[in-house]
Parts: C-alpha cells; sequence; structure tokens
C-alpha cells in the first residue's frame, strides 16, 4: 500500500506543460520587443534562403567552401524554426504554454543544430587549413566523398549529442514549479526545475559539451596556427591579403558562435546569473543565424558576382 500511495503522489505531481517565461516581464517592453525579434526572423530566413538558393544556382559556388556554407544556413534556417516562433508568442501571450512532449522536442531540436553548427564550423576551418596550405591539390584533398563524409559527421555529432541530453532530461521528475525562466527549454533552466537528483545530467552535459568545446577549439586553433605559419612564410603582399580575406569571415563567425556561447553557459549557477544567461544566449539563438549570411555575402567576391548574375537572369 505504501508503495502504491508512493507511486500515485508521484503520478499525481508530474508536470504535464510548462510555462516560459520569455525574455523579460515588463509590459512596456514587450511590443518593442515583439518588433525587433519579428524583423530579426524575417532577416535571418530570407537572408539564409537566399544564400542557400544563390550557391544552388550558381555553378561558380558549386566549391567544398560553399558547400559548407550552404550547410552552415540550412542549420541557421533550421535553427531559428525552433525556437522563435514560441518565443514571439511570448511577447503577446499573457501566458505561453508550452507541453511536456514540446519541451522536449523543442529541447532536442536545438541540441542537434547547435551542435552542428559547432561541428559544420570546425570542418570549414580544416577546409580554410587545405586551401590556404596545400592550394594546389585542394580539389584532390577536398573531393567530394570528404565534403560528405566532413559534413554528415556533424550532423551524426549533433543527433548523438541532442539524443544524449534529451534521453537523460526525460528521465527527470518536475513536481516543483512549472515555469520556466527562458524563452526556450534549455538545459540548465530545465534542469533548476526538477525535483529529481540532477548530478548525472549536470555531468554528462559538462562532459559532452565539454568534449565537444576542446575537441572542436583543439582543431580550429591547429588549423589556424597552421595557417599563420604558412602566411608568415608567403614572400607576396597579395598572398598575405588573400590568405586573410578566406579566412576573415569564418574567424568572425566562430568568434560570435563561440564566444557568445561560452558567456551564455561558462558561468555560476546562482539565481541571479540566469538573466545573464538569456541574454548571452539572445547573441548565438538570434543574432548569429542572422549575421552569418551577411558575413559570407557583403565580404566575398563571388558571392557578390554571383549575386549580379542572378539579379541579370532574373532581370531578363
Amino acid at each position: 500500500m505504501p508503495h502504491m500511495r508512493q507511486m500515485t503522489m508521484k503520478n499525481d505531481s508530474s508536470v504535464s506543460e510548462f510555462f516560459l517565461m520569455g525574455l523579460t516581464d515588463q509590459p512596456e517592453l514587450q511590443l518593442p520587443l515583439f518588433i525587433l525579434f519579428l524583423v530579426n526572423y524575417m532577416v535571418t530566413v530570407m537572408g539564409n534562403l537566399s544564400l542557400m538558393n544563390l550557391i544552388c544556382l550558381n555553378s561558380n559556388l558549386h566549391t567544398p567552401m560553399y558547400f559548407f556554407i550552404f550547410n552552415l544556413s540550412f542549420i541557421d534556417f533550421c535553427y531559428s524554426l525552433v525556437f522563435t516562433p514560441k518565443m514571439l508568442m511570448s511577447f503577446v501571450l499573457e501566458k505561453n504554454t508550452i507541453s511536456f512532449r514540446g519541451c522536449m522536442t523543442q529541447l532536442f531540436f536545438f541540441l542537434f543544430f547547435v551542435n552542428s553548427e559547432s561541428y559544420v564550423l570546425t570542418a570549414m576551418a580544416y577546409d580554410r587549413y587545405v586551401a590556404i596550405c596545400q592550394p594546389l591539390l585542394y580539389k584532390v584533398v577536398m573531393s567530394p566523398k570528404l565534403c560528405c563524409l566532413l559534413i554528415f559527421g556533424p550532423y551524426l555529432m549533433g543527433l548523438v549529442s541532442a539524443l544524449f541530453h534529451t534521453s537523460f532530461m526525460i528521465r527527470l521528475n518536475f513536481c516543483d514549479s512549472n515555469i520556466i525562466n527562458h524563452y526556450m527549454c534549455d538545459i540548465f533552466p530545465l534542469l533548476r526545475l526538477s525535483c529529481s537528483n540532477t548530478y548525472v545530467n549536470e555531468l554528462v552535459s559538462s562532459v559532452v559539451v565539454g568534449i565537444a568545446i576542446i575537441l572542436c577549439c583543439l582543431i580550429i586553433f591547429i588549423s589556424y596556427a597552421m595557417i599563420l605559419f604558412n602566411i608568415v612564410h608567403m614572400s607576396s603582399g597579395k598572398g598575405w591579403s588573400k590568405a586573410l580575406g578566406t579566412c576573415g569571415s569564418h574567424i568572425i563567425t566562430v568568434s560570435l558562435f563561440y564566444g557568445s556561447g561560452l558567456l551564455a553557459y561558462v558561468k555560476p549557477s546562482s539565481a541571479e546569473t540566469v538573466g545573464q544567461g538569456k541574454f548571452f544566449s539572445v547573441f548565438y539563438t538570434f543574432l548569429v543565424p542572422m549575421l552569418n549570411p551577411l558575413i559570407y555575402s557583403l565580404r566575398n567576391k563571388d558571392v557578390k558576382l554571383a549575386v549580379k548574375k542572378t539579379w541579370k537572369r532574373l532581370a531578363n
């Protein structure tokens, strides 16, 4: 009987839905923020879709570098669909609810795309290393087969990481509170709500995220160390500028992505830092997906040329 009573209490106290607090609870900021993030969403969707179409329609962009940029834009496009519509609803609804299943689904896809993006950026660093350090062998080394493997790997790693985190999150009980102090279902805000022992989840999160960051940063660092070593030994100034030009966009993207991600997550898990975490997470969830297509188009001569060609084709 005690066992049956315990099971009943557990079932009665389980959470079936969550309330997302959103970015802010100040009424005077709701409308301006709604307009701001709606514009951001439209620019993100149009920018990434335009860049993907541009790469598909122009044969001069059918190279390994643009193959990776296409996948980066695809991830950013899907990534923004995961949480932006729900966040926009939080500005216009009094209570923005999400079911338990919906929350876990959002968490899964968020983790899948954010992890995939980190590994795609790592693959792009290797691509830049081959392009600058082994230019004559570039087409041989970066064969279609290797490019597909370098893209399949990030998606697979993203899937494994998302499954790991989500499966461990589903095992937890949520019974004390169902109010998530965030605009989306993220790992740490959910862990704060659980009435289960979250030690294993925190350990898994630390190990999986730690390995991913160390591995990605190490490959990117080694790639750029080799590139820098190669640039130093270049005799011509033209070679210097060309090498730096091809890496500039990637360096900016990596800095924005990892910089904002570290600011959002590498912090003490105390109540006063939750607001800071939400603020910094805006950068990598909203700003980075919007800026990526702009960075790779405004700084790139090939993309500008492709835009002109496509515009002339459409005009005629």
